[in-house]
């Protein structure tokens, strides 16, 4: 397994647990992902990811996005594909 970059958290949201992404990178829900900081290591499955609150299920570089998140994540973390 390896994993590519696919953007950086720019926002957090505590209710609901949401994470503002500018994507850098192809992303489609049910991708497996990972987002990493200083303290901040979570891997999960997308679930679902919006536009301006619009679901969508595939984005690409220069979206900006917002995804439920299964913990607390920081402005500048990293979010990477994780590819098999």
């Amino acid at each position: 397994m390896h994993e590519v970059e696919i953007g950086q958290v720019t926002d957090f949201f505590a209710k609901p647990v949401v994470a503002g992404i500018h994507v850098t990178g192809d992303v489609n829900t049910g991708d497996l992902v990972r987002i990493k900081g200083h303290t901040t290591d979570l891997e999960f499955v997308l679930a679902s990811m919006q536009i301006e609150h619009t679901p969508v299920s595939t984005v690409h570089a220069g979206d900006l996005i917002g995804i439920k998140v299964p913990d607390r994540v920081r402005q500048g973390d990293i979010i990477y594909k994780v590819i098999e």
